[in-house]
């Protein structure tokens, strides 16, 4: 049974719907401690004043904000805390939205919701009252201090929680160039969307992606661990510089396996692993 990391009410006109929180998903990447490369020995980072010439401990540090260019003003952690937003494990709807008209950018972190006890039912009705409706829920709520904007979604017959960004911690894309400049022909228009088209699925599958660098790194260990020899892999084979786009897409496409005979390759690989068990039954009854 998963672990909850925390609990809140979801505040549903006059139902309150009291939830617990659980972690979604988390980061598998690496993470390298520094070592001393002569004794191989875990170094030790300290603090350093450079105006006192001084080592400094940390029951001495204060918060500052920097106003202007080498400017502090200090803030302590009483008056921090005073501004924090407060303390209510409330999760006030504010409003429901299609979810299309939520651009995935505001997203942050995710959290799957579970019914608390006594809020079995009200939890399913509105799971299937938001299902129904095609409606996410967008509110506030002050999590762990930190005041959030949240979206509320139904998801695999249940509901997730999404932290999001605020408007002004977005960044503007219009002051992106996006090559408008660049003129685009119709037949390299129409070559591309059968690349798209040919290159298309019907779902996502994301358990057929794979952290590649990962497990490299990680069978790397391994050798070193058991003391093998380290065999350099060969450097990948540089792309060539795209110098003609039209030609560049129809090589694309030639190399690409029709999607029929992608079946027929599949249905075959299929039918040889069915086909194997009953070979070897039969080699070991002669």
């Amino acid at each position: 049974m998963p672990h909850s990391i925390g609990s809140g009410t979801i505040s549903f006109g006059l139902v309150s719907i009291p939830v617990k929180f659980f972690t979604a998903a988390s980061s598998e990447s690496l993470s390298f401690n520094q070592l001393h490369g002569k004794c191989g020995s875990r170094i030790k980072q300290q603090l350093f004043c450079p105006v006192c010439n001084e080592k400094v401990e940390r029951s001495e540090l204060v918060k500052g904000y920097e106003f202007a260019k080498d400017q502090y003003v200090q803030l302590t952690d009483e008056e921090l805390k005073s501004l924090e937003g407060e303390a209510s494990k409330v999760i006030d709807i504010a409003e429901f939205v299609p979810l299309p008209k939520v651009d995935p950018i505001y997203f942050e972190k995710t959290y799957y919701l579970g019914p608390d006890k006594g809020g079995e039912k009200a939890y399913r009705l509105l799971a299937a009252a938001m299902a129904k409706t095609d409606r996410v829920a967008v509110a506030k709520f002050v999590m762990r201090g930190k005041e959030s904007l949240v979206l509320i979604r139904p998801a695999q017959d249940g509901l997730m929680l999404h932290t999001m960004y605020f408007a002004d911690e977005v960044r503007n894309f219009g002051e992106i160039d996006k090559g408008e400049a660049a003129k685009i022909k119709d037949g390299e228009l129409e070559l591309a969307l059968r690349l798209v088209d040919d290159l298309s699925n019907t779902d996502f599958t994301p358990e057929q992606y794979q952290a590649d660098y990962r497990l490299r790194v990680l069978d790397l260990v391994n050798v070193k661990v058991e003391g093998k020899e380290v065999t350099a892999a060969a450097p990948q084979a540089q792309r060539a510089q795209v110098i003609d786009l039209m030609e560049a897409l129809k090589e694309s496409l030639a190399k690409r396996v029709p999607r029929d005979k992608k079946a027929a390759v599949k249905a075959k690989r299929a039918e040889a692993a069915t086909e194997k068990p009953e070979k070897k039954a039969q080699a070991a009854k002669k």
